[in-house]
């Protein structure tokens, strides 16, 4: 009994209940040395055990001892992996060896003398012998360094030491085990195989926010969140600020140029009548708000909505970062909370959390502005129910994807279009936009003006005029149609308006493809917008809001619209105010508008006075007067093998003298917007271009005599310098040229 006694209380001692939680086998050993038999564990199996009590040698049986050791393990097992992604729940502690920062640190470690071997500190003797300090530099930096893994100045180099136990393999009476090369995680000490799932686990601790190493050596970050500013605007974002699935207050630098322009747009219409209510349906960091409300100050009502949480707490921050008043508002209702003191000015901006079609269904606005993640078609119905008449509705379409023709079946699913990839992909998207648009204002009564249509590489901009009544709606829902391209020669063309069905839709087309190729050769794409895309009055009123804002970015952009706007290389910028006098300048035509004092207009949520709406009607008619061309050619696509196309400047200048209307267009840098038809384009093309090699002259098509190129190039380098001279301070921008003289032709953008 006295024995038995004694085996129960050695078995209790051994428990894992009385043991201190992530201690292990070997060191409950050394912590008791006085015991009466040795535990050797290889592998985490336990070979054989003796324990001693009350001078009692009592053996413990092989199999309770293991049994007793795989819960242990298990248990442990558990824990670790329960808190490998809990960066507070372990205490710190030294950093493993496989993390440094340097390849030197790395070999201090080595220890690297000339004369005498030395092992690798990374790899078992087993693995890597002993050697001399030259070798064991080239496997330090080739095989461990090279391949390590970049965190905050740390690199985590691969592992080959027997800290990452694999499945045990059995062998006969003996148990090995294979010990494979992994990583160790500077944040939790989890401990990785492959490089590519080290470099996925670090990057899911910083989405969680979790930067901070249970490592004493690695310092913490001091604020989770940085500072950014733009236009004298002051934003609090998140370190993965960027990347809009991972955050809840994103924050894209590279839409600097979007949100310029779309201030600018703001900014015409609050010269038009002050004060007027604008909104920002999706804030995120509420940094276009801001902007609106800093720099236009009592002209505008600013009203910032988000529907995450998060967001809304991270606008109020910015707002009392800029010294802005906060009146928030989180519910449908009217009850509303001031926050906030302004210490500088006394401008308020409204923070709401709703979802934006419920805002947009509850209240007014002067001018809208859409821009969530991906298409915007959801919020259309929306946005045009409550909009006020002669109000703006601004939206950025970043599906680009499927604009692109990149996902088709997206944009058949999004638009309801059909569309291939062509070489004015871009200028097809901006329709495609504008079709939808038009297609949810006409469902509630209203038509649109088409005021600025802009696709960049990561976006599409699209900013309209909203004309309350049926007749408006009518005529804009007549300006959708249908597109007739041609996939041999990339010819289109509108299909005529009306409802009968022709029996040959190919003779549309101004090329004879069909005729000449066998099989069909022409896609039906669409419906889009065939309208204009741009408003040359209204431009011409951003481009003065952009200089005097002193907007670097957007006013190179703007030239070049005003110039695509009219179609042609000739630039008219007046000097003066288009606010002076009253009137404004659009089409190069002064025409009258009612006075921009507050007193002039009505209260908001009644229809303006007839005036108004009359003097609306005249702008619109003079600015739909000279229209430009829809669509463009690359001069790259349609060029001839084996011949030197002329300098893009120069080409405009031989359609020009053709008679034809022609400019640049920001769509595509080598593209040319004219009213020509293609097989003119390519026959001045031809005619002015030169055969790369020198005996094949008399071969190719005609030239001009060589004194007269000779005479031409004269010309064009007396006139740049005469222009180079009158301007010094010209425009450096790739997009457009500078201001030009009044009555000077020249090129709309360099080449």
């Amino acid at each position: 009994m006295a024995a038995e006694e004694a085996a129960e209380a050695s078995l209790a001692r051994l428990s894992p209940e009385r043991r201190q939680p992530g201690r292990e086998e070997d060191d409950d050993d050394e912590e008791n040395p006085e015991g009466g038999g040795e535990t050797a564990a290889l592998n985490g199996m336990v070979v054989s055990g003796k324990v001693k009590s009350n001078n009692l040698d009592v053996k413990v049986t092989e199999s309770e001892l293991e049994t007793e050791e795989k819960g242990t393990e298990e248990e442990s097992t558990r824990e670790s992996d329960s808190n490998i992604l809990d960066v507070s729940s372990d205490y710190p502690r030294e950093k493993h060896i496989s993390i440094q920062r340097h390849l030197a640190d790395l070999e201090k470690l080595a220890d690297l003398k000339e004369d005498e071997k030395k092992p690798c500190p990374l790899c078992p003797e087993e693995k890597f012998k002993a050697c001399y300090s030259h070798k064991l530099h080239r496997h330090l930096q080739n095989l461990h360094w090279k391949v390590s893994v970049e965190f905050e100045g740390y690199r985590m180099c691969i592992c080959h030491l027997p800290c990452r136990p694999v499945k045990p393999n059995l062998v006969g009476d003996q148990t090995f085990s294979k010990m494979g090369a992994h990583y160790h995680c500077i944040i939790c000490s989890a401990t990785i195989t492959r490089r590519t799932d080290m470099i996925g686990h670090i990057n899911r601790h910083v989405n969680k926010g979790e930067t901070e190493s249970r490592f004493i050596t690695v310092p913490a970050p001091k604020s989770s969140h940085e500072v950014l500013k733009e236009s004298a605007t002051d934003v609090q974002v998140l370190p993965n600020y960027s990347t809009p699935q991972k955050t809840d207050s994103y924050f894209n630098p590279k839409m600097k140029l979007n949100r310029q322009l779309i201030f600018c747009a703001l900014a015409v219409l609050a010269e038009e009548r002050k004060p007027i209510e604008c909104l920002d349906a999706f804030g995120a960091t509420g940094i276009m708000g801001l902007q609106w409300a800093k720099h236009l100050r009592s002209s505008v009502k600013v009203t910032i909505n988000d529907c995450n949480e998060n967001s809304v707490t991270m606008i109020q921050e910015n707002c009392h970062l800029n010294k802005m008043k906060v009146k928030l508002n989180t519910k449908e209702d009217d009850n509303d909370e001031a926050m906030g003191d302004g210490e500088e000015n006394t401008d308020t901006i409204e923070v709401t959390k709703m979802d934006a079609n419920v805002i947009m269904h509850l209240r007014s606005f002067d001018f809208i502005h859409l821009d969530p993640f991906g298409t915007s078609v959801n919020y259309l119905d929306s946005a045009f129910r409550n909009v006020r008449n002669l109000g703006i509705v601004s939206l950025t379409s970043t599906d680009i994807s499927s604009l692109y023709a990149k996902a088709q079946h997206v944009a058949l699913r999004h638009y309801g279009c059909n569309i291939v990839r062509t070489e004015y992909y871009k200028e097809l998207a901006a329709r495609i936009v504008i079709a939808a648009v038009t297609r949810a204002a006409a469902r509630c009564n209203k038509g649109i003006e088409v005021l600025l249509a802009v696709a960049l590489e990561h976006f599409v901009l699209v900013v309209v005029r909203v004309l309350r009544g049926p007749s408006p709606a009518d005529d804009s829902a007549k300006k959708i149609r249908y597109l007739i391209h041609c996939q041999w020669c990339e010819e289109r063309i509108f299909q005529k308006e009306g409802n009968m069905v022709e029996e040959n839709p190919y003779q549309q087309l101004p090329c004879d493809c069909h005729g000449s190729m066998p099989g069909k050769t022409a896609v039906v794409l669409g419906p889009l917008w065939s309208g204009a895309l741009f408003n040359t009055g209204f431009l011409r009123r951003m481009l003065f809001e952009a200089v005097q804002y002193g907007l670097d970015e957007a006013q190179p952009l703007l030239k070049t619209l005003v110039c695509e706007a009219d179609c042609t290389t000739l630039k008219h910028f007046s000097t003066h105010s288009p606010y002076d006098e009253n009137k404004q300048e659009e089409c190069g035509v002064y025409i009258k508008t009612p006075n921009t004092s507050a007193e002039s207009y009505l209260v908001h949520g009644k229809r303006k006075s007839e005036e108004v709406i009359r003097n609306a009607a005249k702008r619109q008619k003079s600015e739909s007067s000279a229209e430009h061309p829809a669509f463009y050619y690359n001069i790259h696509r349609h060029s001839i093998k084996g011949m030197n196309m002329p300098k893009l400047n120069k080409f405009l200048n031989y359609l020009s003298e053709a008679g034809y209307r022609v400019s640049r267009t920001h769509f595509d840098p080598m593209g040319v917007r004219t009213n020509a038809p293609l097989a003119q384009f390519k026959t001045i093309l031809m005619k002015y271009s030169t055969p790369t090699y020198a005996g094949g002259q008399a071969e190719g098509p005609v030239h001009l005599a060589e004194d007269v190129q000779a005479g031409e190039q004269v010309q064009v380098a007396a006139d740049s310098k005469a222009e180079a001279a009158e301007f010094p301070e010209d425009d450096k921008s790739g997009v457009a040229a500078a201001m030009f003289p009044k009555d000077y032709p020249t090129h709309c953008a360099a080449d």
